[in-house]
């Protein structure tokens, strides 16, 4: 009997020593945390080339005008303008769907299915001035429409987002107003087929007349 207890009490210090063993090489060990990015991507074509993409980064420019510039001549050279932003759980990358001017100076786009932002203030139609807080009323109201109203976008599809500013305002608060516009776009739609086009004033100029006929 004796001899049972001394080994039942071995055995259970034994027990009690490998447990704390596990226990200290466990505390030992590096804690990682695994965070399982999120990628999203805006305004892509179905057969889009990634490499194509060529990223603008806003602070790398001292004006508008400057980003417009460099936007045309990406577009000129065959490539994607675009910007990525990364967070601590998302990675989103916006295409823009600028197209040269030298070989589409005359854009038919009509007024109705374009939602303006110009100087971080939405303009739809005769309506200009609309804060930003009201993007999501605005965007619902065209994307619901389908042609019903004939003031508003015919379709989903034709829906366009013409982003501008001038010398006079920052445009470098373009990612905020690019993370609001596809983060109210997505929760409306649930899709990231976005058109968001950057552009100066005379983007919607008619082209120069041919001058045989002046």
């Amino acid at each position: 009997m004796k001899y049972i207890l001394k080994m039942s009490f071995s055995l259970f210090l034994i027990l009690i020593i490998n447990g704390c063993g596990k226990v200290e090489k466990k505390e030992q060990e590096p804690i990682e945390k695994e965070t399982a990015l999120v990628q999203m991507e805006f305004g892509k074509w179905n057969k889009q080339n990634d490499s194509l993409g060529v990223e603008l980064n806003v602070n790398n420019f001292e004006n508008w005008l400057e980003l417009i510039n460099r936007t045309e001549k990406i577009v000129c050279n065959d490539s994607i303008p675009k910007i990525t932003s990364t967070t601590d759980s998302e990675i989103k990358t916006i295409y823009f769907r600028n197209t040269c001017s030298k070989e589409d100076s005359f854009r038919i786009i009509k007024t109705k299915n374009v939602i303006a932002i110009y100087n971080n203030k939405i303009s739809k139609n005769n309506e200009s001035g609309i804060p930003l807080d009201s993007l999501e009323n605005v965007l619902r109201k065209d994307i619901e429409n389908n042609g019903e109203n004939l003031g508003l976008s015919e379709s989903p599809e034709k829906l366009t987002i013409c982003i501008q500013y001038d010398d006079k305002n920052d445009f470098k608060n373009l990612p905020n107003t690019l993370k609001q516009l596809t983060e109210t776009y997505y929760r409306i739609t649930n899709k990231t087929d976005l058109k968001i086009l950057l552009i100066d004033k005379k983007y919607f100029s008619p082209p120069p007349r041919p001058k045989d006929e002046i």
